[in-house]
């Protein structure tokens, strides 16, 4: 069993009036049809022989699978086996150096999670929180035969699925290969807006441990083992570091195999300069790119700064920029992770989310693009968290055409337009964002726009905190918000 990719669900059985058995079955297959084998997920109910030595079977089982899938309710954290299982699991992630072995499932609102205070108070809460859960909370409401839940339980089977992908855990160098730096750890350690155009044995982890992964370097001026990027990424092996040293690349980079990419000095030294052609594509089901300048600056077609179109991609400290289209397009299904990057002066849009694209956004600077800071259509469902939103011409943020997402704590001020703006299906939820000095509304709503709206700050927008037209209304959720 401990080969083939399998999972626990975790959760508390007051909470399972036969919906959650539906729901595993469900994203078993799901997930089967997506690896083309079975997957099963264990579940205790079904699993667990109850008596005296269920806690022991519960353990053999968890040893035996590879991901964590938490149900999370106000019991959740009232049930001792729940947190065990959870407490051991971290563990087992720590002890195979990964942080994406466990999916929390956001099931029904916990104050545990919600409250800042509660959660800080109890021991495992700010681990959940700090994890990509999936939000559950209005889907438990619908039938599964639903189109929304369908597509929701395709994203997370993605999820699952890419997982698996990931190639076994270099952890950070030691004595053998040189990392710049500040550098990130190893890859498997830790009006209206106008819309963008698209176009395992223990023995040898430990020495694995020791030795890192084996390194590249790119030099501009022929002083490491290659001058273009494209080259050293065509000579690496699955799990290879590159190394850029400072200077002008002008090439478009596609990144198609598992590696990381960090440039190794000043962000602004190092530039990935692409005309006719994406600045960097990603075409790899997992991989990194860290502190380097990615220009695309024009040519002939349509093209992004950077295409996500599979995968999870981790894309941190770079500066990203379009003289095409969007500085960033995440879609197909792909989950990126973009943490602390700076999203700016696009000649569309800032970052656009479509074609059922997920991801995470994370401590973001995204300003000055010509349309909307983030454009999230046609199933996108980010999750968006602290974000500076800022000065964007058009909207902070448009979700339409059946978006979803989740905005939590973001800024998003100074923008042209409205701060936020949802139309056409567009069905996203705001939970405690500062949405303040806008051109005209904090949030507006329109032509069969959707919402969850609530504690979110929507104060000194210039022609007030709302204009939610009366078709959207009846579906809007508001609570708690400051005027």
């Amino acid at each position: 069993m401990g080969s083939q990719p399998a999972a626990f669900m975790s959760y508390s059985h007051f909470d399972d009036g036969g919906q959650l058995t539906q729901f595993r079955e469900l994203l078993s297959a799901e997930v089967g049809a997506q690896l083309g084998e079975d997957f099963p997920i264990f579940q205790d109910r079904n699993d667990i022989a109850w008596g005296q030595h269920w806690q022991t079977r519960i353990n053999d089982t968890l040893d035996a699978v590879t991901l964590l899938i938490p149900i999370i309710t106000p019991r959740f954290f009232r049930s001792s086996p729940c947190q065990e299982e959870l407490a051991r699991f971290l563990n087992r992630e720590r002890q195979l150096g990964r942080q994406d072995l466990i999916l929390p499932v956001y099931y029904i609102s916990a104050p545990q999670l919600d409250d800042p205070a509660r959660r800080e108070a109890d021991e495992l809460a700010p681990v959940l929180a700090a994890r990509q859960w999936t939000d559950w909370r209005e889907l438990r409401f619908e039938p599964f035969t639903s189109p929304v839940v369908r597509k929701a339980l395709a994203q997370l089977a993605i999820r699952l699925r890419d997982s698996f992908w990931h190639p076994p855990a270099p952890p950070r160098p030691g004595t053998a290969g040189r990392v710049p730096a500040g550098a990130a750890p190893s890859l498997a350690t830790a009006a209206e807006p106008a819309t963008a155009a698209e176009p395992s044995a223990a023995g040898k982890g430990l020495e694995t441990a020791k030795q890192g992964p084996p390194i590249r370097v790119v030099d501009a001026y022929g002083r490491g083992d290659h001058t273009t990027i494209g080259a050293a990424i065509a000579a690496a092996r699955p799990g290879d570091r590159v190394l850029v040293r400072p200077g002008l690349y002008q090439e478009g980079v596609v990144l198609d195999k598992p590696l990381e990419l960090f440039g190794d000095g000043p962000v602004g030294d190092i530039e990935v300069q692409a005309r006719g052609s994406h600045a960097l594509v990603f075409k790899a089901n997992l991989g990194r790119v860290a502190n380097l300048t990615l220009r695309q600056v024009g040519g002939d077609g349509k093209w992004y700064g950077v295409d996500i179109a599979q995968g999870r991609l981790e894309l941190e400290g770079c500066a990203i920029s379009s003289q095409h289209l969007a500085c960033v397009a995440i879609r197909n299904g792909a989950d990126a992770r973009l943490r602390r990057n700076r999203i700016h002066d696009g000649k569309q849009g800032g970052v656009l989310v479509h074609d059922n694209g997920l991801g995470t956004l994370e401590d973001n600077d995204i300003t000055g693009n010509t349309l909307s800071g983030v454009e999230i259509k046609t199933g996108g469902n980010p999750t968006l968290r602290r974000n500076q939103l800022h000065d964007n011409k058009q909207a902070g943020v448009l979700v339409h055409d059946n978006g979803l997402g989740t905005l939590e704590d973001n800024d998003i001020t100074g923008n042209t337009l409205s701060g936020v703006v949802i139309k056409t299906g567009g069905n996203p939820t705001l939970r405690r964002n500062r949405i303040n000095r806008n051109g005209y509304y904090g949030v507006r709503i329109y032509d069969g726009g959707r919402g969850v709206i609530e504690d979110n700050d929507l104060a000194a927008n210039k022609q007030g905190p709302w204009n939610i037209a009366k078709d959207s209304e009846p579906n809007v959720t508001r609570a708690g918000n400051r005027e």
